[in-house]
């Protein structure tokens, strides 16, 4: 249920970006469109791979993506795209995990670029 997906609106997360260290931003785009251009201090995790990195143990997850993996209950984890189905469809993989608090960045890269210029 798509429904479900909690949003974050783009003011919401500039704010996140400037005052949360531990954020963990996550681009779910495939490489190559992360290649043309990404949120500063976001990690890239393809959707197809969402649900294999946050199975990862801890360690393995820092090393891989240089990020500390967070905690299931933890509010520190944004997903975006380009425009917010794909981070939705990973915000919603993220809840079966168990990170109850996960969501998306509804507007995705095409609205935070617009904003950003």
């Amino acid at each position: 249920m798509a429904s479900a997906v909690k949003e974050i609106s783009y003011e919401d997360l500039l704010a996140l970006l400037k005052q949360n260290q531990n954020l963990v931003l996550v681009d779910v785009r495939s490489k190559a469109e992360v290649d043309n251009g990404q949120i500063s201090g976001s990690i890239n995790i393809p959707l197809d791979t969402v649900e294999s990195a946050f199975k990862l143990p801890p360690e393995e997850f820092k090393s891989k993506y240089g990020k500390m993996k967070p905690e299931k209950d933890s509010d520190d984890l944004v997903f975006h795209c380009q425009m917010g189905r794909r981070g939705a469809t990973a915000t919603t993989k993220a809840y079966q995990l168990g990170y109850s608090k996960a969501r998306n960045y509804a507007g995705g890269y095409a609205e935070w670029s617009k904003k950003q210029k």
